[in-house]
């Protein structure tokens, strides 16, 4: 594998053009920036400072009437955003919504989907689960008045392996029977990458009675998605990463048709999940919206919609399949150049496609903190995570086959020369 042959992989690349949407930091590097850390900060795009520019001109041009007037009226802005959500998911316009952040939505969801009842409540995750997701269901089964060290089952890889096993994870839902309420994954773990067949989880809960809900945060914008069609029941999800829409970008949320509607699903509720209709006449009593709309609190944040626009515009031209495809060659490249030039250093935490997504995961013998900070020196973008793992994305909407090549040509020199 050589460098003329990376950039032979770029030529024939349909996609290739979307590089130049995107703003790259502002490094002084002979090969840099090199920029591989999408799973935790996507790139700013081009238009999104435009975007939040025209609404900053709205703001000062209407005032409080920007609600109603301009290009974008802020009343419906949210809306704007409907049609690629669903595209990106998988998903009814019904079903998805952007609002919150992602663990304001998870707690949101949780209201409604884990019910909890003196036999029926225990919550199944992952073992390395984001934080974030352990201190939410933690926290709502005290807040049901039980024990999280019973109610929280964490899914274990078997000793010695790393990975967990599709039919361990089926075997655990069957096992907890009629005791489990809800199932509760990543839908790309942050720490390993691996992804899990969601339609077969779901269909295994179901199977039991209890709920399936899916946290996205490294999987919108990542894996390709058909919430609707596994009957999942409730997604959440960020849109900083993958997304691009910029730190604390609003999040999405997403919960199935079959829960919508007149019915009696407990839930938070604000003023904004108001019939549109009748939310301006100030009424004491609560008509949903009959869409997950009715899940909104409040008025969204205009300047982050507005920078999500500027992105979802680019999937929607580029397509999650076609995105998808793209990232599989990225990362299978990636990692026959890592198993080629680092074998010795470096181990590959995350699962062999088809269970993952772009970001590889790398486990390091030696000093791979001292590393990263040497990496960012030389204007290469990746992150460290204790004790041992470095993580690195090519993402398929801005990063190239010769990115990659030269990703690992540094990484190379970096661990050779310490």
């Amino acid at each position: 594998m050589t460098l003329a042959h990376a950039q032979e992989l770029d030529r024939q690349d349909p996609l290739k053009s979307f590089r130049q949407e995107f703003i790259f930091p502002d490094v002084s590097s002979k090969d840099g920036p090199l920029y591989f850390a999408g799973h935790s900060l996507g790139l700013m795009p081009k238009k999104a400072k435009d975007y939040i520019n025209e609404e900053l001109q709205a703001w000062g041009q209407y005032g409080v009437e920007g609600h109603f007037e301009g290009a974008h009226p802020w009343l419906p802005y949210h809306e704007n955003i409907t049609g690629s959500f669903s595209r990106l998911v998988g998903a009814k316009e019904s079903e998805v919504v952007a609002m919150n952040s992602l663990t304001v939505n998870l707690h949101l969801m949780m209201v409604s989907f884990y019910r909890p009842t003196k036999t029926k409540y225990k919550i199944l995750i992952e073992n390395n689960t984001f934080p974030s997701d352990k201190y939410a269901v933690d926290s709502q089964s005290r807040f049901h008045g039980f024990d999280p060290s019973t109610t929280v089952v964490e899914l274990k890889p078997r000793p010695n392996e790393i990975h967990i096993r599709e039919e361990d994870l089926i075997a655990q839902i069957e096992s907890l029977g009629d005791s489990l309420s809800l199932v509760l994954l990543g839908n790309c773990n942050y720490l390993s990458g691996q992804c899990f067949d969601f339609k077969n989880v779901t269909a295994a809960a179901h199977k039991v009675g209890a709920l399936a809900g899916f946290n996205l945060a490294h999987g919108a914008g990542n894996l390709r998605l058909e919430l609707h069609n596994w009957d999942v029941d409730f997604a959440v999800w960020c849109s900083y990463k993958y997304l691009n829409s910029g730190p604390g970008g609003i999040a999405g949320a997403f919960i199935h048709e079959k829960h919508l509607g007149p019915q009696n699903l407990p839930r938070f509720e604000g003023w904004w999940g108001q019939n549109k209709k009748n939310r301006f006449k100030m009424g004491p009593q609560f008509e949903a919206i009959p869409t997950v709309e009715a899940w909104q609190l409040s008025n969204p944040p205009i300047f982050q919609l507005a920078s999500l626009r500027a992105s979802m515009e680019l999937f929607d031209q580029a397509t999650m399949k076609t995105l998808r495809e793209k990232g599989d060659k990225l990362t299978n490249y990636f990692e026959k150049l890592v198993e080629t030039e680092l074998k010795s250093e470096v181990s590959i935490v995350t699962p062999e496609s088809p269970n993952r997504g772009s970001m590889l995961c790398l486990r390091f013998k030696n000093s791979p903190q001292k590393w990263t900070q040497t990496l960012r020196e030389r204007g290469v973008f990746v992150d460290f995570r204790e004790p041992d793992i470095i993580r690195a994305t090519p993402v398929p909407l801005y990063n190239s086959f010769e990115d990659v090549f030269k990703l690992v040509q540094t990484f190379k020199e970096v661990i050779y020369e310490s």
